[in-house]
């Protein structure tokens, strides 16, 4: 799937934690790991375009590529985690992330996310409501 150059960014404002930096004055490569999480679960589990039950119940990821492209210090202000849709089918779609600000993008990465049936504990197709979710962002 190419992506729309209108597509819309699901944007996620995430703090630097003290806790975040590592020995080096820059946040710990495996905490970004972290904030794609918190991004992530923004997104798919609180639907911003209305109150009530959130938009998915069961999804696992399946794969994850990040890249570092410049450290993060601590800072005062948030940064960014800009997520959207690249790739979408009936059991899985693809989530990009940049997590950035003005004027530097730090981290690039991707999520490969497989809707999921706990009860079964197998792969499931997405929802009709899923997918039109899902759309808004592809």
């Amino acid at each position: 799937m190419v992506e729309h150059p209108l597509a819309q960014r699901h944007v996620f404002p995430r703090m630097v934690r003290f806790a975040d930096i590592d020995s080096q004055g820059h946040v710990n490569n495996v905490r970004f790991l972290d904030y794609l999480e918190d991004a992530r679960w923004g997104m798919l589990h609180v639907d911003p375009y209305k109150a009530g039950d959130p938009p998915f119940k069961g999804l696992v990821v399946a794969r994850h590529e990040i890249d570092y492209r410049r450290p993060l210090g601590f800072r005062a202000e948030p940064v960014r985690v800009e997520t959207w849709v690249t790739e979408l089918g009936r059991v899985r779609f693809t989530l990009r992330y940049e997590i950035r600000d003005d004027d530097e993008v730090y981290v690039t990465a991707l999520s490969t996310m497989v809707a999921y049936d706990a009860e079964r504990a197998a792969p499931r197709r997405l929802t009709e409501d899923e997918m039109a979710y899902l759309k808004r962002f592809a």
